[in-house]
């Protein structure tokens, strides 16, 4: 079946296709099991919904959140979502994505604090006085896609996606690492803030993530597995000697690019899962808690990342069913969970399902495929979805995402 937009009448409908696919991802009628807590160490989570990081691009100019940003994020805390992952924060200037960028450092970490405090605040107000949402603070630096379009290796297909000139030099190992301390000193500073945890971001291309991939690349952080993990694991090692905060990862599961420029992909572009799952199971005992579900890059392969009805500014119909790349995703968590003991899975790819997601939510979860489940896109539409389900066992169709 081709690309098809979103028109389901009943979940019977939704079945059906998913027949015609060659589709098998659960579906469950009774939800009551995302409303369970989750237990993190000796933190408790207080039901399944996890807020994705999506980005506003509206803070100020100097990094700290903007009045945009401060509603979203209360509106979050209202919606009572268990978990709250803030959207990208750069750890360093050259890392940011755009001016408009989160950034954490000296000078903004007490406006971060006010934040934190809010949303705790509203949630309580929102969701009774003993309701505590976890909160993850997602870390990045923006890679070639940032305004200084820091890179580690030349590839051709994601240059052209991020303009970078075929004459740019990459960064040099030095500069890598004194990134690795600049994560550090971010997470000392997410923990004065009062996160839970801090999320090492690691997908969709940017630094971290196309360093997974740099397999051209020379010297330490480059070409070897060893090399090319170093960055991502370093960063947590030093974080983990010297902050007491948890540890989380978003993590591409596989770049959808041809080896040697992909993560997790053979030649031909296709999936390759053994340094992922390898990964994962190094991180595991690293002691990252919760690894976060991703794949490819919207500025390439917007449809594996995020399965949609219109393309958007992103120019493209989808090649594929959309329930097609809903399935990815949901195998992916469950593969990823597959490799692990005791780490906590976020699932991804419900958001193209609309008012269906709990039904599959609550099966993915009932099935051991995640142990909590991610929107990204509803959250910006519907930052109430989970307190809806919640309290009346049903998403509002009115007020769902249309993709």
């Amino acid at each position: 079946m081709k690309h098809k937009k979103f028109s389901y009448k009943s979940l019977e409908e939704l079945k059906k296709d998913m027949e015609l696919l060659n589709l098998n991802f659960p579906i469950d009628d009774d939800i009551s099991v995302l409303r369970e807590e989750v237990k993190e160490g000796d933190k408790v989570i207080p039901n399944r919904f996890v807020i994705h990081p999506m980005e506003g691009a509206d803070a100020n100019s100097d990094g700290t959140p903007g009045e945009l940003t401060l509603r979203r994020y209360r509106r979050y805390a209202e919606g009572g979502a268990g978990l709250i992952w803030f959207e990208a924060v750069a750890v360093n200037e050259s890392g940011r994505g755009n001016e408009l960028q989160l950034y954490l450092n000296e000078n903004t970490v007490d406006a971060f604090k006010d934040m934190v405090d809010m949303v705790r605040q509203k949630a309580k107000e929102a969701m009774g006085e003993d309701f505590s949402p976890y909160l993850v603070i997602q870390l990045t630096h923006a890679g070639r896609f940032g305004e200084k379009k820091n890179l580690l290796v030349l590839n051709e297909l994601v240059d052209n996606a991020a303009r970078i000139s075929p004459d740019k030099e990459p960064m040099t190992d030095e500069e890598l690492e004194q990134l690795e301390n600049d994560y550090l000193k971010a997470a000392k500073l997410a923990k004065e803030a009062g996160f839970d945890a801090v999320d090492i971001k690691a997908c969709h291309r940017y630094l971290l993530s196309e360093n997974l991939a740099a397999h051209t690349r020379e010297g330490k952080y480059g070409g070897s597995y060893e090399n090319r993990t170093r960055l991502l694991k370093n960063a947590l090692k030093k974080i983990s000697e010297e902050v007491d905060i948890d540890l989380a990862v978003r993590l591409n599961t596989f770049d959808s690019i041809p080896y040697p420029y992909g993560w997790g992909t053979d030649k031909d572009g296709n999936e390759d899962h053994s340094e992922p799952k390898r990964l994962v199971r190094e991180l595991e005992e690293l002691g990252v808690k919760i690894i976060n579900v991703s794949a490819a890059t919207p500025y390439v392969y917007a449809h594996i990342t995020r399965p949609y009805d219109q393309p958007g500014k992103l120019g493209y119909e989808a090649p594929e069913h959309p329930l097609i790349g809903v399935n990815r995703l949901l195998c992916l968590g469950k593969m990823i969970k597959e490799e692990l003991k005791d780490t906590l899975v976020v699932g991804t790819g419900f958001s193209w399902l609309r008012h269906y997601a709990p039904y599959v939510a609550a099966g993915v979860v009932k099935e051991g495929w995640a142990n909590m489940i991610g929107f990204g896109r509803q959250s910006f539409a519907y930052p109430d979805f989970a307190r809806d389900i919640i309290e009346k066992n049903e998403m509002d169709p009115k007020k769902i995402c249309t993709t």
